[in-house]
């Protein structure tokens, strides 16, 4: 928005919050936010720059992949138990996953 000459000013909701009158909803809470923003007293937050947004995808994205890593160790750990086979937790032993899924002479189907 910058490039377009407007300047840009974030507000923490924490301190919209205070001046938000009735039930919430858009209407509502951009009411609460001109009326914060007119405040001589309000602290405005940086705008996060393009690297900072950068980093938060990545770190989002990071978590949601070693997120689903673990629902899928504790899956097959759970199918294994089924079979009779138990493996305890953590994702160090998933070598010991591995070795009993592709085992020769395997009891799994």
């Amino acid at each position: 928005m910058k490039k377009l000459g407007h300047e840009v000013k974030l507000i923490a909701p924490q301190y919209v919050r205070p001046f938000v009158k009735r039930q919430k909803n858009d209407a509502v809470d951009a009411e609460a936010i001109v009326i914060a923003a007119q405040r001589p007293e309000m602290r405005f937050v940086e705008p996060k720059t393009e690297a900072q947004q950068a980093r938060a995808i990545l770190f989002r994205a990071r978590e949601r992949l070693v997120h689903q890593r673990t629902e899928l160790v504790n899956a097959l750990r759970a199918v294994l138990y089924e079979f009779g086979h138990i493996v305890p937790r953590g994702i160090g032993r998933i070598k010991r996953i591995e070795t009993i899924v592709e085992a020769p002479n395997s009891d799994l189907s």
